[in-house]
This record gives C-alpha cells, structure tokens and sequence, in this order.
C-alpha cells in the first residue's frame, strides 16, 4: 500500500515540557530543543520527534483502567535482549523519576509497564536478537 504521509512527531500533552523532554532524552538519545517552554522537541535518532506540548492542569491517566481518565497511548521502547539488559535500563529510568506500574510477568510477556514523570505509561521491552 503506497504511504499517504511520513510520521513526523508523537505530541504529548503534559505540565512541565522542559522536564518531560529531559526525561525522554536521557532514554532514547538526542537534545531536547526547548526554546519554546510550551513545545519542547525532542529529535529522536533514528526515530519520530517526540514533543512534549504544556498542557495546564494536565490529569495523567490511570493505568490499565478504560473507564474514567483511560490510557490514550503508551511508548514501546526496546531495552535489550536480555532481562539482564532489561533490569538495567529499569534502574536507570526509575532513578531519572519514572514509576513502576507493572513489573511482574504474565507467561509469554516481554515487557514491564513504567509512568513517566507526568503520569504517561511506556514499556520496557525486551526484544528477541535477530
């Protein structure tokens, strides 16, 4: 099927677009672009434009429940191969201010569940080796 448009940005709505980008950029690579408090950019490498956007009295959702403020989306990032690997990317997001919100395992899931400092659940995700 022939592309329609290229994905330029994901846009998260959030209170403090400085701190989110600094966040996200200690995790995926690049320099947050945040002459512009209220739309901070943050170029991925390899990757979409995450923008945080300022969002005034921004409600984080809550996490897995679909009745009332739901998860409008959540970031996959791959975080090794390994649970070694895994483990050790946990530390690190959690010492940058990401909660954990799902750790232990269903049989066959390859992922943990985090909120970041805004409340916006990712997963940490082990990938298997090509």
């Amino acid at each position: 099927m022939p592309r329609l448009a290229r994905l330029r940005s994901v846009v998260v709505d959030c209170p403090d677009p400085r701190a989110l980008a600094r966040f996200y950029a200690e995790i995926v690579g690049g320099q947050p672009d945040d002459q512009d408090p209220e739309w901070v950019v943050l170029q991925v490498p390899d990757g979409p434009r995450l923008v945080f956007q300022l969002s005034e009295g921004h409600t984080p959702p809550e996490w897995p429940r679909a009745d009332r403020n739901a998860q409008q989306f959540h970031l996959d990032l791959d975080a090794g191969s390994t649970w070694e690997q895994v483990d050790l990317v946990e530390k690190r997001v959690l010492s940058l201010g990401a909660k954990v919100l799902q750790r232990e395992k269903s049989e066959g899931d390859d992922f943990r569940v985090y909120a970041d400092p805004a409340g916006h659940p990712f997963c940490l995700c082990r990938i298997e080796e090509q």
